[in-house]
């Protein structure tokens, strides 16, 4: 299979990604899309015409943001709605409350490194609860819509930190190993690409497909946990560098039909033997293997489903 090489990289911004995209009549919702690469990702995507939901833990703090969107877009079609991603009772609500067609999902929201072990609502540990576990059930409940899109895109916004970590199926919850905030971290943005390699695996004769992302070294609030980025000044990018490779995933022709892979820096990553120590990225194996992609859907369908019984 041979790597997809585009005219971006590592300085490219959003809004030269999608110069020339027209999504009007297109519907997107964007987890944890009121900061952060998600609100640079929601401010390209609304400038483009599409629709498009901010998906939030606090949706009274969006509604300003999402004033100030639709101000400097033009664009009136940008909503807010409560999602809380760690518990799976917002993630049905979310779901139920939803209609028509869904043309981009945009896994965007994460925590990162909490240093305490905790848990969500349903008793799974905090960050593969909330990275990973919730867009999987938000993503599930959501296929009918994606299907009626004819032509859907998913996109899942992984980490170099999948580096630390493999899906450790044995002990998802720490319930054995001792917890590490990192390894914690780690583990759920392995699964979140393998949630792309299990959408496409499953899901393409629907129409639709799914790329996880690095986005890069972006001083936002994800790094409140870890006193800030530890990435030299020369690899880290604005908010508007990094929502580059969402914006890429979503909306280029160049990735059209095109799902299970791993893309950084607006090009498709190359894989690792082992982890880097000079911050300069791609991706290991595990991380888009096909048979921990079916394992890891199919453990996580009966967590799902156990959970909300």
């Amino acid at each position: 299979m041979q790597r997809l090489i585009t005219p971006f990289g590592f300085l490219s911004t959003a809004t030269e990604v999608a110069r020339g995209v027209d999504l009007t009549g297109k519907r997107v919702i964007i987890t944890g899309g009121a900061a952060g690469i998600g609100l640079a990702t929601a401010r390209v995507l609304a400038s483009t015409g599409a629709e498009v939901t901010l998906a939030v833990r606090n949706p009274s703090a969006a509604e300003p943001v999402a004033d100030r969107l639709r101000q400097a877009t033009g664009n009136p079609a940008i909503a807010v709605r409560l999602l809380d991603l760690a518990d799976l009772r917002s993630v049905r609500a979310f779901v139920d409350d939803w209609s028509g067609p869904l043309h981009i999902l945009i896994n965007n929201a994460g925590v990162m490194a909490v240093p305490e072990f905790e848990r969500t609502p349903q008793g799974f540990e905090l960050q593969f609860g909330t990275n990973y576990l919730g867009h999987f059930a938000l993503l599930l409940s959501m296929h009918r819509f994606l299907a009626e899109a004819c032509g859907a895109r998913v996109v899942s916004v992984s980490s170099s930190g999948h580096l630390f970590s493999p899906v450790m199926f044995d002990d998802l919850n720490f319930d054995f190993v001792p917890y590490t905030p990192i390894g914690a971290y780690g583990q759920s943005k392995s699964a979140t690409a393998l949630l792309s390699v299990g959408i496409t695996q499953r899901w393409s004769d629907y129409g639709i497909t799914s790329n996880a992302l690095n986005p890069g070294a972006i001083a936002t609030g994800l790094q409140k946990h870890t006193g800030g980025l530890k990435t030299p000044v020369e690899r880290r990018k604005t908010p508007e560098q990094g929502a580059a490779t969402s914006v890429l995933l979503a909306t280029s022709p160049l990735l059209r039909s095109i799902g299970g892979r791993y893309f950084e820096d607006c090009n498709e990553a190359e894989q690792v033997a082992k982890r880097p120590t000079d911050f300069t990225g791609g991706y290991a194996a595990y991380a888009l293997d096909p048979a921990n992609a079916t394992k890891l859907w199919d453990v996580s369908e009966r967590l799902v489903q156990d959970a909300c019984k």
